[in-house]
């Protein structure tokens, strides 16, 4: 074994750097982890660890977690410049634990610490109940139905472009209360960056600023006047601060919850005999979102970054260290969960992996669940004859972010 010292990492790159480049290498002068070293572990072969950035891991990238959860489930990744963990109780810990944030540095929760961190999700996680579910729900629903009935006439269509990315964005633009008109922007947004962890996103800080001194004279019934009217410690959210958050929200329905959806459609598809099932008994599409959710999560790969000394793994590692905690790989490790690479929308236990864990989890998770919920129930109600189209497979792909991109079907 070859003992290597962690050094602290430089600052991050602005989005829409290269994924090798995202999360610097390490570039100062090192200090070994305050308990003990970590070192990069050969394989029982004597062979070196995988890199996520070797060619065609994005591809797929679940030979390389099983590689790495098996023999390497806490290595340093030198050419991401992040150390990995792999193993489901590993990456447990690491995603809830207190000290390590979302990178690149944001404003959402995930990004939170310590008393703000407490105070902000004791606010956010009962606005995201009651009012804003009913919302979110009445605005998937009639967005669900009229999307899947345009489509259901059509011989052939694509459901990634038709109804995924526009499904997710809808809905919670229907929860905030935002007109519908904004949705096709908030669309673009996406695809230019816009993601989960929010950040400051000037076009849409912009577009907001109307609607928040709006709701702040006039709230109503909508999650964007929740946010306005709410208080913590006495002192309502700034501007910023719920702009943060609204970003947050429509970013993760942009991306991570039309990617979990495409393939939530894809597993479903791709086993007829559990699509039927799901068909007759809509009360298992829970499970079967859950399960979908563990085998091909959106974010394969989350960052973190340690405001301070940190405990991975059992290894303490420096302030300033970035770890990748594999969700994927954690989501298929056998000693968690039995035939761990079969989809199936029965089993006992799926877990939870996939919006974070612990006192990192997405509050925003139940909101995704209830789209996806509404969503499968419109498409089987209006496309009775759901099925690929002839000689068509689904392609997933990407490490940050992955699902298929294409799903063609026949409707009927």
């Amino acid at each position: 074994m070859r003992c290597l010292p962690v050094p602290p990492d430089g600052p991050i790159p602005p989005p829409g750097t290269p994924l090798a480049l995202r999360v610097p290498l390490a570039v100062r002068d090192g200090s070994a982890p305050t308990t003990h070293s970590v070192g990069v572990l050969r394989g029982p072969s004597g062979a070196a660890p995988p890199s996520l950035v070797s060619p065609g891991v994005a591809r797929d990238p679940y030979p390389v977690f099983r590689v790495l959860r098996e023999s390497f489930p806490l290595v340093r990744d030198e050419l991401l410049g992040a150390w990995l963990v792999s193993r489901y109780a590993d990456v447990c810990g690491a995603l809830g634990q207190d000290g390590l944030v979302a990178v690149p540095p944001g404003r959402t929760l995930a990004h939170m610490e310590g008393d703000t961190h407490r105070a902000h999700r004791a606010l956010v996680e009962p606005a995201l109940r009651g009012r804003a579910v009913a919302a979110l729900a009445a605005g998937a629903s009639r967005t669900a139905y009229v999307l899947a009935r345009r489509i259901a006439a059509r011989p052939e269509t694509d459901l990634v472009a038709e109804f995924c990315q526009w499904l997710p964005t809808a809905a919670v633009t229907a929860a905030l209360g935002l007109p519908y008109e904004d949705t096709a922007r908030v669309q673009q947004w996406c695809r230019g960056g816009l993601t989960h962890l929010g950040g400051h996103h000037h076009e849409l800080d912009a577009c907001l600023r109307p609607h928040l001194a709006r709701r702040r004279a006039r709230p109503g019934g909508d999650l964007l006047s929740v946010l306005c009217t709410a208080e913590v410690d006495g002192r309502p959210l700034s501007d910023e601060a719920v702009s943060g958050l609204v970003g947050s929200l429509l970013g993760g329905g942009g991306e991570a919850t039309a990617l979990a959806f495409a393939s939530f459609l894809a597993n479903l598809l791709d086993d007829p005999r559990q699509l039927a099932l799901v068909r007759e008994r809509h009360e298992l599409i829970p499970a079967a979102w859950a399960e979908s959710l563990r085998r091909d999560p959106p974010a394969p790969v989350v960052l973190r970054r340690a405001v301070r000394p940190v405990t991975v793994a059992g290894a303490t590692l420096p302030a300033g260290t970035v770890v990748a905690c594999l969700v994927g790989a954690a989501g298929r490790d056998p000693d968690r969960f039995a035939h761990p690479d079969r989809y199936d929308i029965l089993r006992a236990d799926p877990g939870r992996l996939a919006f974070g864990a612990g006192r990192h989890s997405c509050p925003g998770a139940e909101l995704a669940a209830r789209t996806a919920e509404y969503g499968l129930r419109a498409l089987l109600d209006a496309l009775p004859g759901l099925r690929w189209a002839p000689g068509f497979r689904p392609a997933p792909r990407g490490l940050l972010t992955r699902g298929p991109r294409i799903l063609l079907v026949r409707p009927r």
